[in-house]
């Protein structure tokens, strides 16, 4: 049966790896109808919202979309389009898997984590005002509801895919009612599941954990904004953004991104990497239940990249958007024949 996903190339790099992950996903065989809106700074210039309606519209019809990156002004101008959207849409949980690339020299070789993010609460609320001139205050709101709802997603999440360990990650030493109320909802619920093992880090001893023994950890659950620090870090783990897929989850919809800016930089250039918004939209396929399809694109890029040896410039090739777009089709046509 088709079916049809929201698609939001965004700006910067983002049509470009956005149209290299479309092409991908057909050549699989998935059976997608893609329906495109503009978002971001795109909208804007063409005299709409930063998030118009017909986005948040076209989602909750479709119940799912495949995201590429918005550009967010930096101290100025419109509120973040991904912030906005997970908000709206009350796509709580932030999913980040995060695994060690084969045949790539890194630090690392047996990285394998998966980062649960809080999506719609904390600092990033962006309650903030200025008290007086030069004093501006910004609230850090977290609820029992939210906090709860992330960890029953996080324990389910582990029991599905076989994950063994989640380890809550806060500051409740020195903020001890709100990190203190997030860890005590996770307690509570690691309660209710007594077969996965759980724990918890001090957010600055689990940092520099990562980067000594990252193979040491599993699942990390964390609040917003640590979690938007410590998801970028376990990126760089095991090769930076450019390979890092993303999925923004809600009760019955999810929209999935590459969590890598636009890069305005090298846009237009045919420069930049596809493989996170691709391994985003692996993530997309399963969640849709196309695990044959999914399987087909996870093959096909690995091998490209493990056995060809075909890379971007930002892993260390010569290869552009194109070319390795056309060689993970090349290898799904070889391996169906």
């Amino acid at each position: 049966m088709s079916v049809t996903v929201t698609l939001i190339p965004g700006d910067g790099i983002g049509p470009e790896v956005s149209s290299a992950t479309v092409r991908v996903v057909e050549a699989a065989g998935a059976d997608v109808r893609w329906e495109s809106h503009i978002a971001g700074a795109e909208a804007v210039e063409a005299g709409d919202e930063p998030l118009p309606r017909s986005v948040i519209d076209s989602v909750r019809r479709n119940k799912v979309a495949l995201k590429g990156p918005v550009t967010t002004p930096v101290g100025k101008g419109f509120r973040s389009v991904n912030v906005s959207l997970r908000k709206e849409l009350e796509l709580y949980a932030n999913l980040r898997p995060c695994k060690s690339l084969p045949a790539y020299p890194g630090r690392y070789e047996e990285v394998d984590l998966v980062v649960v993010r809080e999506n719609t609460e904390g600092l990033y609320s962006g309650i903030e005002h200025e008290v007086v001139p030069g004093v501006v205050e910004s609230l850090k709101i977290i609820t029992e509801k939210a906090s709860t709802r992330i960890a029953e997603f996080a324990f389910d999440y582990a029991r599905r895919y076989g994950r063994k360990r989640i380890t809550a990650v806060h500051k409740a030493n020195i903020m001890k009612l709100s990190d203190g109320l997030f860890l005590d909802c996770f307690r509570k619920v690691a309660e209710k599941n007594p077969d996965i093992e759980a724990d918890d880090r001090i957010i600055d001893n689990l940092c520099m954990q990562l980067v000594v023994r990252p193979e040491a950890y599993d699942m990390l659950l964390l609040e917003n904004l640590y979690g938007d620090i410590v998801s970028d870090l376990a990126a760089g783990l095991v090769g930076g953004l450019g390979v890092a897929p993303g999925a923004n989850i809600g009760k019955d919809m999810a929209v999935f991104e590459a969590v890598h800016g636009s890069a305005p930089d090298i846009a237009g250039q045919d420069l930049a990497n596809p493989i996170a918004l691709m391994r985003s939209a692996i993530l997309m396929l399963r969640w849709l239940g196309m695990y044959e399809e999914a399987d087909r694109m996870g093959k096909a890029i690995r091998h490209v990249f493990v056995e060809q040896r075909i890379r971007t410039r930002d892993l260390g090739g010569e290869a552009s958007t194109t070319e390795f777009t056309d060689a993970v089709i090349r290898r799904i046509e070889a391996a169906g024949a």
